[in-house]
């Protein structure tokens, strides 16, 4: 099937990616079938992180699941099949590498819609492993809630040396210390909770100069 049956966006984002990009998206419709509910390979180990082919697959899928969304009479059953299969296969490839915050949160909002809870825990778990605390904080503060609750999850499993090294960032240290606070409460760390203690305690002394 030709990339121009899906339409003249997803033809024009296709023909705008570069050929290493295109090339990870042509390997994984080639797999077998049988694994295509299985994300691919994650990224070598020291391979450098590919930002730009992270923008240029979101920017594919997006095209990908608008048409789908849109496909009515205009596509036969055959071309609907497979353009949701080539929207699946760039969603995992995506899940596979990404470490931008903005793509994980379009991955999540994909799977919320389709009611796929296992994709979600799947993504959930990439998290820690990796993407960058920063990142994290700013997935705790996204407009999804569901985006929200993960990122939030996965800050209140991290090290305390993690979450302290956030409180001096005057960006992120509210959300690190809402995780040092769950911490202490839900996990029981009193580790957490001394940390915790000695917040509110610089508080109080702010407060009354």
């Amino acid at each position: 099937m030709m990339i121009e049956d899906f339409g003249a966006r997803v033809a024009s984002v296709w023909e705008g990616l570069r050929s290493t990009t295109r090339n990870l998206v042509e390997r994984a419709l080639q797999a077998p079938a049988s694994n295509s509910a299985s994300p691919p390979p994650a990224r070598a180990e020291g391979r450098p992180y590919d930002a730009r082919a992270d923008w240029e697959l979101s920017r594919l899928l997006a095209a990908l699941d608008e048409r789908a969304a849109e496909a009515g009479a205009s596509l036969n059953t055959e071309q609907v099949k497979e353009l949701r299969r080539m929207a699946d296969t760039t969603a995992l490839v995506l899940q596979s590498q990404t470490q931008s915050a903005e793509v994980f949160a379009q991955l999540v909002a994909r799977a919320h819609r389709a009611c796929d809870y296992a994709r979600i825990d799947q993504l959930a778990d990439t998290l820690n492993v990796r993407f960058a605390p920063s990142e994290i904080c700013e997935l705790a503060r996204s407009g999804d809630a569901v985006v929200r609750a993960l990122a939030h999850e996965a800050l209140a499993q991290s090290p305390l040396s993690l979450l302290i090294g956030l409180l001096a960032d005057p960006v992120d240290s509210e959300v690190a210390r809402d995780a040092l606070e769950r911490q202490a409460i839900e996990y029981g760390s009193e580790e957490a909770r001394r940390v915790v203690q000695i917040l509110d305690q610089s508080d109080a002394i702010d407060d009354d100069l």
